[in-house]
């Protein structure tokens, strides 16, 4: 967002990363070929609105910036003096430029923010979150609406309430609605195979409409209901139930009463959140900033139709000199990118280039959105509650990270390494007697878990030792393989370990034999700074008797009690539940997989149709050519192809 090329922002994922950029300057002949790219590119350009992006050799994007005058803009880079030491660094790593004009700055600022989130430019302020928020679905395309919850495009058919900032926020929500109005969350193909009431209608979930239990003009109004009460107006619905109650009670039908106090009691989990009254609030997002010690934490509340759908906080690591106003205008742009803003964001502080960032909101939202920070009165009460728990979540959080960074420097000491490990890399397998066999990789640094940088290997067989097949289950040829594809890939990717992507400490979960392996694989390919460690359960497999293994040392143990031997236990353990996890989820999706599957021309309906006719996939490879034909959807070419892949050896 900010003009001024020594403002550039960025973020940094790990303290390694930081430290490569803060490093001291590269060589005057670097700079100088940076200078002279840039110059060159500067003769060309217009005075145009556009987006400019520095480039390396390898083809990677440093940088991506927008600009009211492309000319003006650039020609800044060549300007060495007050530039800091990091825009340095950049303009000396730029081989080329690439640069788009626009019609208007605004055009200029939409596309800098989508080719940030798209190119994560290493020295731009990224968000890296890119978890989708959870909205209910009311969906209307059946003649008896669905209500669910939803992640992902919004491009089905009904109405979306929403966004909640987390799955139990939604779950609750939605458990309450089924409770109070009695509406389907099954899909339309088993709501139409049912011939009696489900489960859901025995707990008082359901009204159960697809045997009848409910007429369809009955049941519309209890959608209608629901509506009323996503849309804010509980109370109007509690009002009309609690007066209805009260006349089936007069009337001495205690049953219609009872389930109606059940309704109502189901709604007061809703309204315990309807505790907003704000004149003029009913949709709007409040984004409060924190800044300390270098760090920013961000928390957005989002209200929708005066309801607190709960909130999120967001850490941005940026240049401790980068100023709160950039730090917020960076953050809001890259938040709505892929979702829509709401009417009114109220902020704690005025973000930079407000009056922009409000007009390119406003024209990917296609309606009016105001950024406002409030001074006084009930909406800056709002503003100040945000603020204070954006101020105590980074409190948590630095002092996690202090401990975190305690941890480290106490790994260093027991595995006799140089220095702290910025990139713990970690590795397991799992299988079933060599069935569906995966690798796993898991990544910790200073700011614990690094849960984006995560890797599963589909084994696939290519790991066993010169001179032998590979057999399945062998642990050993499996790792062989993981690790050699691992670094492989890094080698080819990131040669000169500039992106990241090379740990300091390689964690094995096994013993002597896993190490050997590990320690051949990395003798073929030449890497010789990692340090390895292997980690194998004690006698009886008790934890905390963990024996460790590393290169050239004789194998040892940590206290039971240390901290670091908890701290290593849990990152093994992290990489084995991300092991089994990886491998249920493979096992799973291999259950469901029809031998239909596999024959070409055949999609969903026919797959059903044919299912539905024989009953079973073997019945269909049993079926001759003719009976094939006679199923609706069929035809003669069709049945053709299934008869000849089922029976290719006759």
């Amino acid at each position: 967002m900010a003009e001024g090329p020594d403002q550039a922002p960025e973020m940094v994922a790990t303290e390694k990363q930081k430290f490569e950029l803060e490093a001291e300057l590269p060589p005057d002949g670097a700079i100088a070929s940076g200078v002279a790219v840039i110059r060159n590119m500067v003769k060309t350009l217009p005075g145009n609105p556009g987006v400019y992006r520095l480039v390396n050799a390898a083809g990677d994007v440093l940088y991506v910036g927008k600009a009211r005058n492309l000319r003006n803009r650039v020609t800044n880079y060549t300007q060495l003096v007050g530039l800091s030491n990091r825009i340095r660094r950049m303009v000396a790593e730029t081989a080329r430029m690439e640069v788009v004009t626009t019609h208007t700055e605004v055009e200029a600022l939409l596309l800098e923010i989508n080719l940030i989130k798209t190119l994560m430019p290493r020295y731009n302020v990224l968000l890296r979150d890119d978890k989708s928020f959870p909205y209910i679905h009311l969906r209307s395309t059946h003649a008896v609406p669905q209500l669910t919850k939803h992640r992902g495009a919004r491009n089905e058919g009904g109405e979306y309430f929403g966004p909640f900032a987390s799955a139990g926020a939604v779950n609750r929500t939605i458990t309450a609605l089924h409770r109070a109005f009695l509406l389907r969350s099954c899909s339309d193909s088993i709501y139409q195979s049912r011939t009696r009431p489900c489960l859901q209608y025995q707990i008082k979930r359901c009204s159960a409409p697809c045997v009848d239990r409910i007429g369809d003009t009955d049941y519309l109004a209890l959608v209608d209901q629901a509506r009323a009460v996503l849309t804010g107006h509980s109370r109007e619905i509690n009002a009309r139930l609690v007066a209805a109650m009260t006349e089936a009670a007069e009337t001495l039908d205690y049953e219609t009463a009872a389930v109606i106090r059940n309704r109502i009691r189901a709604l007061a989990h809703i309204q315990a959140h309807q505790d907003i009254n704000v004149e003029g609030l009913v949709d709007a997002d409040v984004i409060a900033a924190h800044q300390e010690g270098g760090h920013t934490s961000i928390q957005v509340f989002f209200f929708r139709a005066g309801q607190n759908w709960g909130n999120r906080a967001y850490f941005p690591s940026h240049d401790k000199t980068l100023g709160i106003d950039e730090v917020l205008a960076a953050f809001i742009g890259q938040f709505y990118d892929n979702k829509p803003p709401p009417p009114l964001l109220l902020l704690s502080h005025d973000p930079a280039e407000a009056e922009l960032l409000g007009e390119a909101l406003s024209t990917r939202a296609g309606r009016k959105v105001t950024l406002l920070a409030p001074q006084r009165g009930d909406k800056k009460k709002l503003v100040e509650h945000a603020m204070t728990n954006a101020r105590e979540a980074l409190g948590r959080r630095l002092s996690e990270s202090s401990t975190q960074q305690k941890l480290l420097v106490g790994v260093a000491a027991a595995l006799s390494l140089d220095a702290p490990p910025c990139r713990i890399e970690v590795y397991d397998n799992s299988h079933i007697q060599g069935t569906h066999a995966i690798g796993a990789m898991i990544v910790a640094g200073p700011e614990g878990f690094m849960k984006p940088a995560y890797r599963k290997f589909n084994i696939r067989g290519e790991g066993a030792a010169p001179g032998t097949e590979f057999k399945p289950g062998d642990d050993y040829a499996m790792m062989r393989e993981v690790l050699t594809r691992r670094f492989q890939r890094a080698q080819k990717e990131d040669p000169d370990r500039t992106s990241g992507q090379w740990p300091d400490l390689v964690l094995i979960d096994g013993g002597p034999g896993q190490l050997s392996v590990v320690e051949e694989v990395f003798v073929e390919l030449g890497i010789d700074d990692v340090q390895l460690v292997a980690i194998a359960k004690g006698p009886d497999r008790n934890a905390g008797r963990e024996r460790f293994f590393v290169p050239g040392q004789a194998p040892f143990s940590l206290e039971p009690k240390d901290p670091v031997l908890y701290f290593l236990q849990r990152l093994r353990d992290e990489a084995h539940r991300f092991a089994i996890g990886t491998h249920r989820a493979r096992r799973t999706k291999a259950i469901t997989v029809s031998p239909l599957d596999e024959v070409p021309g055949i999609g969903p309906g026919r797959k059903k149709a044919l299912l539905h006719h024989f009953g079973s996939a073997k019945a269909v490879a049993r079926a001759g050519q003719l009976d094939l034909e006679a199923v609706d959807g069929i035809s003669t070419t069709v049945a053709k192809k299934i008869y000849d892949h089922f029976h290719a050896d006759d």
